[in-house]
């Protein structure tokens, strides 16, 4: 179930970023990595780091276990009636925090992008664009409880297509409206708006068709909503560990050589493209898998699909993470160096990806072993984790970025996020709710061999410029993609052939866990 229901959520995602790759080919061909760009993905990140905060991060980890409880214990008519009256004291909440940041938004953008204030210019396009791109806060905060409720039920496609919604509003505002670099900007952010309605609507219609939309009912602190309440505070200090992770982040890039935050952002979201498949996609089908099996108080099956969770994301996680890192710059001078994009802008973010390539597992392996502890409303210990990598990472972006500009807020990211996957598999180890057999790390060690004899097949192909820029556009597309296909069959055969990868290992976990030693 936990495969299937990942492979669901995965292939939406992959989806959904494949088509974020198109819009970002056009946001480098009409922005590049100028002011223009740097302004807009200021604007962009302000409603996403404050829905991650309240919606995906402390909201979404404190709810969906309870109301997976309600719906154990209770049934289906009292976990709804939670789920209403926990969207009646969400919206109140989300209006009259997005109306107070209308009104304060000059000060956001100051305290997330100080460097921007040497540019009047930057500054106030920063901030235009940040008023049109807040109130996609409201709306996917909304969607974040659809989802959640969603999932809950096993209903994983429709939440998983919500993203996909919004890159083609990007991709089509950017198509009818874009032109100038400012002008491109504009119709990007009234593009980020359009699609929180978007998206709402299409969740809503999904859940009225399933006879689970919650209607909206007088805001109350009942005893549920003040549980939920509880559980969300030391959610909120956590997800506002990791955001502050990206404000500082952004903050330190804002006093860097212009472009830096483009440099970013591109880099970024290459990255994200398997954390999104892999990470997201196993974290999001996680999290209601566990809580269900720790409220039927089957903590034989917990702890085994936590294992399973940790060793099939490794299985894509640790081969994409090579591939990044030998063929970063093949990669990115391919998906962007065309329009306003330079060849000098490929070179730096190609380095920044190299850096975040070195953390990729990490970040996905963040995703798997947080649910262990939400799924047992455990929501402080991930916090003082998160709180200990912060320190690490801003210690280390000070330190990196004097020797290694932009490069170094990228490698801080990667360095803290290692910390911060110690300390979380160590709490669940300690716990015993995550043990890794010795036949599972030996078959983790093979992974990693087949690899590195991947990461040498690349690196070798690369220097026999194999994707070379004189090719046209489509010749280096076909390139880079022949690249990528023989790489990754390199990498399965060998797993194969040295027995670190099998298909009845796999098949074994697709019929779900059956024992805490179903691995072995």
């Amino acid at each position: 179930m936990l495969i299937k229901s990942a492979a669901v959520v995965g292939s939406f995602t992959l989806a959904s970023r494949c088509l974020g790759f198109i819009r970002d080919i056009l946001i480098a061909f009409y922005l590049g990595a100028g002011a223009a760009g740097d302004a807009f993905f200021i604007a962009f990140k302000l409603p996403n780091l404050f829905r991650r905060l309240f919606a995906e991060g402390a909201f979404n980890l404190a709810f969906v276990p309870l109301f997976s409880d309600k719906l154990t214990s209770e049934g289906k008519r009292s976990a709804l009636q939670f789920a209403e009256e926990a969207l009646s004291i969400l919206l109140l909440v989300l209006v009259i925090f997005v109306g107070l940041s209308q009104l304060a938004m000059p000060w956001l953008v100051m305290v997330i992008a100080p460097g921007f204030t040497d540019d009047p210019e930057r500054f106030d396009l920063t901030v235009y664009l940040s008023r049109l791109t807040f109130p996609y806060l409201l709306f996917i905060s909304l969607v974040s409880l659809l989802s959640g409720l969603l999932n809950s039920f096993q209903r994983f496609a429709s939440a998983a297509f919500a993203p996909v919604l919004l890159n083609l509003c990007l991709i089509g505002s950017l198509l009818t409206m874009g032109g100038s670099g400012v002008g491109s900007a504009v119709a990007l952010a009234w593009g980020v708006a359009l699609a929180g309605v978007i998206q709402l609507l299409w969740l809503s219609l999904n859940c009225w068709r399933l006879q689970l939309l919650p209607g909206l009912r007088y805001p109350t602190l009942t005893a549920s909503v003040r549980q939920l309440l509880k559980l969300m505070l030391p959610a909120v200090l956590g997800a506002g560990v990791v955001q502050l992770n990206l404000v500082v982040d952004m903050i330190i890039a804002s006093f860097l050589p212009g472009g830096s935050v483009s440099h970013l952002y591109y880099a970024d979201r290459v990255a994200q493209l398997p954390l999104g498949v892999i990470g997201v996609a196993m974290g999001t089908a996680l999290l209601p898998t566990i809580s269900r099996q720790v409220v039927e108080g089957d903590k034989g099956s917990a702890l085994a699909t936590q294992n399973q969770a940790v060793e099939l994301s490794l299985v894509f996680a640790i081969p994409a993470a090579l591939a990044l890192l030998v063929i970063s710059e093949p990669i990115i001078s391919v998906l962007f160096e065309r329009g306003a994009f330079t060849p000098a802008d490929s070179f730096i973010t190609a380095a920044v990806l190299s850096a975040y390539a070195l953390g990729l597992p990490a970040f996905i392996l963040i995703k798997v072993l947080a649910p262990g502890y939400f799924a047992r409303k455990d929501t402080r210990t991930p916090v003082q984790i998160a709180i200990v990598a912060l320190a690490v990472n801003v210690l280390l972006n000070l330190i990196l970025m004097q020797f290694l500009g932009v490069v170094g807020i990228a490698l801080a990211s990667t360095i803290s996020s290692w910390l911060n996957v110690t300390l979380l598999a160590w709490g669940l180890k300690r716990r015993s709710l995550f043990r890794p057999s010795s036949s599972m790390l030996w078959r983790i060690g093979k992974l990693c061999a087949a690899g590195v004899v991947m990461a040498a097949y690349l690196w070798i192909t690369q220097q026999h410029e194999f994707v070379s820029s004189s090719l046209g556009l489509w010749a280096q597309i076909i390139m880079i993609s022949v690249l990528v296909v023989t790489g990754s069959g390199v990498y399965f055969l060998v797993s194969v052939a040295s027995g670190g990868l099998s298909w009845q290992h796999l098949r074994k976990m697709g019929r779900g866990p059956t024992s805490p030693h179903s691995d072995s």
